[in-house]
């Protein structure tokens, strides 16, 4: 026989209308089944049809020299209900019609709608907490909030890929010294008017706070970061950016023996000079100087290893 999921489209959970992913008198585990007739192969035959794909179980034999001289066929997994929820959930996530903070309906009311039991809902749940999607708390004032896809997730993963690997700092400041004054070079062929505003607004209160009568380096150094994220957070190509962002994040996080100090006041009085000299070639649109002058900036900022054999070292002791 073959196996096929509900037909029924499930709609929108703040619909409020029932969304059905098992049929009346089925269990919501689809591996209680009995074990008979619960595969599907597809085969590519020369036969016809669509493609030449043919589903065959139980009561569609395979043709004998088909058998015997092209074993393509593979069973086909059946996902179980509680991914089926999730997948579903996690669509809806992704595609923006669950927006950051959300709060999901109350279980009783998502059993409903979904037609599954608690276990299985509460299996979908975990599975998207494992993803970051959803964080649920339990009691009477519990419930599923939602969480839109955060690169810092992705870049925590990573961290834990190169650490594993024994990435040295060196190593990921390479990459990073690479990457980012390409997205920089792009910034300057695709800067608008309202990211040249926005940048300019930002030097300019960095302005402020270093003509102060006591400049507070902390507060300036936060303020120089913030300028490199907006950088990043302008530039067109998301896939670049989303890369740069995630090792600059996995640099920023690292833990050495001995932590970068804080610039003094003269070094960060240099690097906002540069920072203004950047905003002058991306407003004229100078894409090789601005690429020039970042990679100069990065390779001479505090966050170079001093150590190029020091490990990548996120999880300490």
């Amino acid at each position: 026989m073959t196996l096929t999921h509900p037909t029924e489209t499930p709609t929108s959970l703040m619909t409020g209308h029932p969304v059905r992913l098992a049929r009346p008198g089925e269990t919501d585990d689809r591996e209680s089944r009995p074990a008979r007739d619960t595969t599907t192969t597809i085969t590519r035959t020369g036969t016809p049809g669509i493609g030449g794909i043919t589903a065959t179980g139980p009561g569609h034999p395979l043709p004998t020299p088909l058998l015997a001289t092209n074993r393509v066929g593979q069973h086909v997994r059946v996902p179980k209900t509680a991914e089926l929820v999730a997948a579903h959930l996690r669509r809806q996530i992704v595609r923006g019609e669950l927006q950051e903070g959300d709060a999901l309906p109350p279980e009783a009311v998502l059993m409903e709608q979904f037609g599954v039991s608690r276990p299985t809902l509460r299996e979908a749940f975990r599975v998207l907490e494992s993803e970051a999607l959803i964080s649920v708390r339990r009691g009477a004032h519990g419930g599923a909030r939602v969480h839109t896809p955060n690169g810092d997730v992705a870049a925590r993963y990573t961290a834990l890929v190169l650490e594993h690997r024994h990435t040295t700092l060196a190593d990921i400041h390479t990459a990073h010294t690479h990457l980012e004054p390409t997205a920089i070079r792009l910034l300057a062929t695709t800067a608008t008017d309202h990211t040249l505003t926005t940048l300019t607004a930002h030097l300019t209160a960095t302005d402020h706070a270093l003509t102060t009568p006591t400049p507070d380096p902390t507060d300036i150094h936060t303020r120089h970061l913030r300028f490199h994220t907006l950088l990043l957070d302008t530039t067109t190509n998301h896939t670049l950016t989303m890369i740069t962002s995630m090792l600059r994040h996995i640099l920023d996080a690292t833990t050495p023996d001995t932590p970068t100090p804080i610039p003094d006041l003269p070094t960060l009085r240099h690097q906002h000079t540069t920072h203004h000299q950047l905003l002058t070639h991306l407003t004229q649109h100078d894409p090789d100087a601005a690429e020039t002058l970042w990679r100069h900036h990065l390779t001479t900022t505090p966050h170079t290893p001093h150590q190029p054999t020091t490990p990548l070292d996120l999880l300490g002791e």
